[in-house]
């Protein structure tokens, strides 16, 4: 009797995206959920994103546990429509029959992954609000509906730009005691009311709500307000506050234009935690969802409602890409006193920072300068060098980007 040849089903990129995550990871830590609301139950939902970047959670059933366990949690497509407008996620299940039939194709975003669809134009979208909590090292973001949490950004704040300025100062000054070719000076084009350092924080802040505003339709912005506190006749103290203002001004000004704005100040933020009996760790540096994503969710699930309990502790941490842009050598020169090449954008013919897939190495970022000895690849997660004689047919460009995210 013959046997009959079992029909395999053909993977698609949405399974191996989702597959390879998987790899590694006890099934005992899984949350499953469909794509309805009451069929998620404690599964957490998170966008999915590129096949390296590892989601850390903790199981909501066992909260008094420590913030050890990652749970792989049930992930939501982000979904564009043919004009590259912003619509509702869809689950992977959908994902794939759309991919499958020809109607949706696959595309990266920054190396975030969504899919877009190729016969419709606009479609109906349910509010979705954006929670940021700043500080001072880490920053957080949270992307919910009444119905799901969708991401969890943990970011690194932007805190060289200080350092960065005082090297560009003490560069300038030794050019000017060697035998180097004399320019007049130009008008400094990049004045602006506010320090370097202080524009550099808040236009981080901006570039990554921005870019979540072009993967979710996006109605509302909460953020915590950071006040700088005044004292009566103490001028030296509160002028040094005063670039924070300025700073803060600036950047609610911009969010506006994105969506409707309101602020939270800190114990109203805090009032909010203790009403959902949510903790907070002291840890702040800690990459878990209690360290300030809590106060991020807290935000947006007070303005958009919809849960109790967060439903999804998944994070994404996302980490800035610092380049030299414009420092053309090193600052110590080498035997014979020669400065050897250092800084600029570009490493061979790729931009610095972008996301490429080496067939060794797998998904990593271009970094260093590579022109005739070959690019310089680097680590999603700790930025370390992998190589750096990447030949051109080993590798395979997936987008531009400007931070590494794990």
């Amino acid at each position: 009797m013959p046997i009959r040849n079992k029909q395999v089903k053909k993977e698609t990129r949405v399974d191996k995206i989702i597959s390879r995550n998987r790899i590694g990871r006890s099934k005992s830590t899984e949350l499953t959920g469909c794509g309805k609301p009451k069929h998620t139950g404690d599964a957490a939902q998170v966008s999915s994103l590129c096949v390296s970047q590892a989601r850390r959670a903790t199981n909501p059933s066992e909260s008094n546990q420590k913030e050890t366990r990652e749970v792989i949690p049930s992930v939501f497509i982000p979904v564009s429509d043919k004009n590259w407008k912003a619509l509702m996620p869809c689950h992977p299940a959908r994902a794939r029959e759309l991919i499958s039939k020809g109607k949706a194709k696959v595309q990266h975003l920054k190396g975030f992954f969504f899919v877009k669809l190729l016969d419709r134009e606009d479609g109906k979208v349910q509010d979705i609000c954006v929670g940021i909590d700043p500080g001072s090292k880490r920053e957080a973001f949270t992307v919910k509906s009444e119905y799901h949490t969708y991401l969890n950004i943990l970011a690194n704040a932007v805190t060289w730009v200080k350092d960065a300025v005082e090297t560009k100062r003490n560069m300038r000054r030794s050019r000017r005691q060697r035998k180097t070719p004399c320019r007049a000076n130009k008008y400094n084009r990049n004045r602006s009311p506010f320090p370097p350092s202080t524009k550099s924080r808040w236009q981080w802040k901006l570039r990554i709500a921005r870019f979540l505003a072009k993967l979710y339709p996006i109605t509302d912005f909460v953020v915590e307000d950071v006040s700088a506190t005044t004292k009566k006749n103490c001028n030296k103290w509160n002028i040094s506050f005063s670039p924070l203002e300025v700073g803060k001004n600036w950047f609610y000004d911009e969010l506006g234009k994105l969506g409707n704005l309101e602020t939270k100040k800190g114990y109203e933020t805090k009032q909010e935690r203790d009403k959902l009996q949510l903790k907070k760790t002291s840890s702040k540096l800690e990459d878990v969802f209690s360290a300030h994503n809590v106060d991020s969710w807290v935000l947006a699930n007070c303005l958009i409602g919809g849960h109790a309990t967060p439903d999804n502790q998944a994070i994404i941490r996302m980490i800035p890409l610092q380049f030299s842009r414009r420092q053309l050598h090193r600052l110590q020169f080498s035997i014979g006193g020669v400065r050897n090449r250092y800084g600029g954008t570009k490493s061979g013919k790729y931009t610095r920072g972008m996301l490429v897939k080496h067939k060794k190495y797998g998904l990593s970022y271009v970094g260093g300068y590579g022109k005739d000895v070959g690019i310089s690849l680097h680590n999603l997660h700790d930025a370390k060098r992998l190589c750096r004689n990447a030949k051109d047919k080993d590798i395979e460009v997936v987008c531009f980007n400007n931070w590494r995210h794990y």
